[in-house]
């Protein structure tokens, strides 16, 4: 039960990150249609910044605050250029140009950082803070304890609070109407007076603040950052977005904490902990042969 606790809180911690990375998928998604799989590069984007700004201030709180801060402006202006030469001259044409501009997009932010003097090919030790463990009392098993780090504390809570404001935006404020509104009916929504062009350059804003965090999120609970970093996370992040029924923003949270916490699971109960990737491409394969939709996605009939 002990190693059962210690994983679930693992799983919570990898889970997070994947679900903060697949909202900026999901969201991109929903109001254009768009699998962006550039987004895990922004998130890579974001965790150098992170890494350089935490090296010149120290792994203080401050310090941590500061490269938060840092990562979430530069994604979100990394965003506002992506969309604005690659994605939208391609909005009215087929489907195929834009998911083919998007892989273009992904590979030319990897290998930029690769030849950019100051960040380079060669992977870095990402500064973390020290490392402290909390253990707590489980109510129901007296014998038991719940070990957590100090920095799972902080990828957990950080990733709360951040898809709680998430949340607000999205259902209490104009901009997430305007958000709701073309991701319903693009047209329509045009017609009622909503800048298109703005709504979207803000969602792509939105998913692109969330990426920048996750990045300092992922670096600090894995400390190392590479060019080639935003690959494997950004594809498991958008399993958890299928998963959770892509266009939905609670499937993308819940899809990556199902994905986070079986990934954890398989590394600690089964003989060969490289199953553990195989697993989030075995569940992406089963939800789309039993609920193509996903988990809290609806079927959508499209007219033609």
């Amino acid at each position: 039960m002990d190693t059962f606790l210690k994983q679930l809180v693992n799983g919570l911690s990898l889970g997070s990150i994947y679900a903060l990375i697949a909202l900026g998928y999901t969201m991109v998604y929903g109001i254009v249609k768009l699998i962006n799989f550039a987004h895990g590069d922004v998130m890579m984007v974001g965790a150098y910044t992170g890494y350089f700004v935490l090296m010149r201030l120290g792994t203080t709180p401050f310090g941590l605050a500061c490269a938060f801060l840092a990562a979430m402006v530069v994604c979100s202006l990394l965003s506002l250029l992506i969309e604005r030469c690659a994605y939208r001259p391609l909005r009215n044409a087929p489907r195929l140009n834009s998911l083919i501009t998007a892989i273009a997009v992904e590979l030319i932010l990897q290998n930029v950082m690769r030849v950019l003097p100051f960040v380079g090919p060669n992977p870095r030790q990402f500064p973390t803070m020290e490392t402290k463990v909390f253990t707590f009392l489980t109510a129901n098993y007296p014998a038991g304890l719940i070990s957590i780090s100090n920095v799972q504390l902080v990828v957990i809570i950080s990733s709360a609070v951040l898809m709680l404001i998430l949340n607000y935006v999205i259902n209490y404020t104009k901009t997430g109407r305007a958000m709701r509104a073309v991701s319903f009916d693009m047209g329509a929504a045009s017609l009622m007076g909503v800048n298109v062009n703005r709504t979207i350059a803000t969602t792509f804003v939105i998913g692109s603040i969330l990426a920048g965090a996750g990045g300092v999120l992922y670096a600090t609970a894995y400390p190392q950052v590479d060019p080639f970093m935003g690959y494997i996370p950004g594809l498991k992040a958008f399993v958890a977005a299928v998963l959770g029924g892509i266009g939905s923003v609670p499937g993308a949270m819940l899809g990556g904490i199902i994905l986070g916490i079986a990934e954890t699971m398989t590394k600690a109960y089964f003989k060969y902990s490289q199953y553990a990737d195989a697993i989030s491409y075995c569940i992406l394969i089963l939800i789309l042969l039993v609920k193509p939709a996903g988990l809290l996605g609806k079927k959508r009939v499209v007219k033609v």
